[in-house]
C-alpha cells in the first residue's frame, strides 16, 4: 500500500509540520507578506486572522470593517480587513489572501497562563477550504493542495 504522503504528493499537495502545544492547540509556522509568525491552525475558525499588535509586524495595509468577531469567549469585537497579502506555509503559497485584523489579547492571555508562547494570528477555514485541507494528526502534518 502506498503511503498518503506520496499519494498527496503527486496530487500536488503541500506537506505542513504543525506541533501541538501544552494547551492542545495545533501550532503552526507561517509567513504574512515574507515576516515570519507563529499562529493557532483551527478548523473551527470561520477566517485566519491576525491581532491588531501585529499589524506593522506583517506590514499590513488595515482597513474598516462593519464585520463583528466572536470567538474563544469573546463576542462583538470590533475588526479590521487587509487584502491582497501574500501568505506561505512551507511551500504551499496563497498569493492573494485577505485577513481579519482583530484584538488577539485574550487569546495569548490564555496561553500565557499556561506558559506557552504567544501567537501572532490563527489559521482558519478560509484557507483550509482553498487548500482543500487534509490534516494527519498523527504524523503533525497539515497538507494543502497547491492553488
Amino acid at each position: 500500500m502506498k503511503k498518503i504522503q506520496d499519494i498527496l504528493k503527486k496530487e500536488n499537495y503541500k506537506k505542513i509540520k504543525f506541533k501541538v502545544t501544552k494547551t492542545q492547540h495545533l501550532l503552526i509556522k507561517a509567513e504574512i507578506n515574507g515576516i515570519k509568525g507563529n499562529f493557532i491552525l483551527d478548523t473551527g475558525a470561520s477566517n485566519s486572522c491576525v491581532g491588531f499588535e501585529s499589524v506593522e509586524l506583517f506590514t499590513l495595509i488595515a482597513k474598516k470593517s462593519k464585520t463583528k468577531a466572536a470567538g474563544a469567549g469573546a463576542v462583538g469585537m470590533l475588526t479590521q480587513v487587509s487584502q491582497k497579502n501574500v501568505l506561505k506555509l512551507g511551500l504551499w503559497k496563497w498569493a492573494e489572501f485577505d485577513l481579519i485584523i482583530f484584538d488577539l489579547s485574550h487569546v495569548n492571555e490564555a496561553l500565557k497562563q499556561h506558559k506557552t508562547k504567544p501567537v501572532e494570528g490563527i489559521i482558519g477555514a478560509d484557507v483550509l477550504l482553498a487548500g482543500k485541507a487534509i490534516i494527519d494528526y498523527s504524523n503533525k502534518y497539515l497538507y494543502l493542495k497547491k492553488i
